[in-house]
C-alpha cells in the first residue's frame, strides 16, 4: 500500500487517498481509496472492503469468461436468498446503521417481515443454535455450521430483506452475498444441496476479513452473525459498535487479513 501525499477537504472532514495494490492469483487489482483522516468506526471501512472484494471479484469474473465459462445469475434469480447468509460484526453494525436511517414505512415494514421470520426460525427449533453462534467465544467450524445451514435451508424460507424476488437492500447487502456467483446452469440452484453447484472462485472473503479485523482490534473472536438476527445482534452490542479508530489504522488492518486471504489463495494454486 503506498499512501498518497495529499490530503484534501471532503465533506468537511479530512481524508487521505491510498494507492492500494493487491496481487491476486488471476490478476493484479490497483485502485485508490478515500480514508478520513480522523478517528471513524468500524462501519466507516465496510464499503471500502466490500468495493475491494468487487473489484478483486469482477477479475475473477473476467477470468472465468476468458476460460470459456459463464456467469449464470441474473436480475431476479434469488434462488440463493434461502441459504442462512452470514455476517461480521462490522456488517451487521452497518446493517443496522442502514435500517435505521430508512423512511419510517419502510423500516416498519422490514422490522415486520424480520418478526415473521423470527417466528419461523423459532418454531423450527433453530433461532437459539443460531444465537449460540453468532455469541460464540469460539470460532465455530465448518463441521459444526454446515448441519445448521442444512435445517435452515430445508425451510426454504426467503430473506427477510427479499421483496418480489429482488433484494429489497442491495446497496448495503452482505458481502456473502455478493460473492456467491456460479457458473453452472441456473436451475441447478433450486436445489442447492442436491446438484452439483460450481460456485466462481473467490480469493478474498470480505465477510471473513472484516471478521478477522473486528477480531484483531476487540480482541475479540471472528464472529459470524446470521442475517436474520443481525439487527437484534448490532442493538445487543451497541456500545461496541460505537468505538473508534484512526481510518488509517482501520484501511491497514483490512488490508493485512486481505493479503493473508490472497496468500493462502496463491498457496492452494
Amino acid at each position: 500500500m503506498m499512501p498518497a501525499k495529499q490530503q484534501y477537504k471532503a465533506k468537511c472532514c479530512m481524508v487521505e487517498r491510498f494507492e492500494v495494490a493487491l496481487n491476486t492469483p488471476v490478476g493484479r487489482l490497483t485502485t485508490a481509496i478515500d480514508v478520513p483522516t480522523g478517528f471513524i468506526p468500524i462501519t466507516a471501512i465496510v464499503p471500502v472492503a466490500r468495493r475491494l472484494g468487487e473489484e478483486a471479484a469482477q477479475l475473477e469474473v473476467q477470468h472465468a469468461t476468458e476460460a470459456g465459462q459463464a456467469i449464470s445469475c441474473r436480475i431476479g434469480c434469488a434462488a440463493c436468498c434461502r441459504m442462512l447468509v452470514p455476517l461480521s460484526a462490522p456488517e451487521a453494525f452497518a446493517l443496522r446503521d442502514y435500517v435505521g436511517q430508512l423512511p419510517t414505512d419502510r423500516r416498519a415494514l422490514l422490522l415486520n417481515r424480520l418478526s415473521d421470520t423470527k417466528d419461523r426460525i423459532k418454531q423450527a427449533g433453530l433461532w437459539d443454535r443460531l444465537n449460540d453462534v453468532a455469541e460464540a467465544s469460539m470460532p465455530v467450524s465448518d463441521d459444526e455450521l454446515d448441519p445448521i445451514n442444512r435445517s435452515y435451508y430445508t425451510l426454504r424460507m426467503p430473506c427477510p430483506y427479499l421483496e418480489n424476488e429482488l433484494c429489497s437492500i442491495y446497496e448495503a447487502r452482505p458481502s456473502a452475498c455478493r460473492e456467491l456467483l456460479v457458473t453452472s446452469p441456473a436451475e441447478l440452484c433450486q436445489d442447492l444441496v442436491q446438484n452439483p453447484v460450481t460456485p466462481l472462485q473467490v480469493s478474498m472473503r470480505i465477510s471473513s476479513i472484516l471478521g478477522l479485523a473486528w477480531g484483531t482490534l476487540t480482541d475479540s473472536p471472528p464472529r459470524l452473525i446470521p442475517l436474520p438476527m443481525a439487527l437484534e445482534w448490532a442493538e445487543r452490542h451497541e456500545e461496541e459498535s460505537r468505538r473508534t479508530w484512526p481510518g488509517s489504522a482501520l484501511l491497514d488492518q483490512v488490508l493485512d487479513h486481505m493479503w493473508r486471504f490472497l496468500s493462502q489463495a496463491f498457496q492452494k494454486k
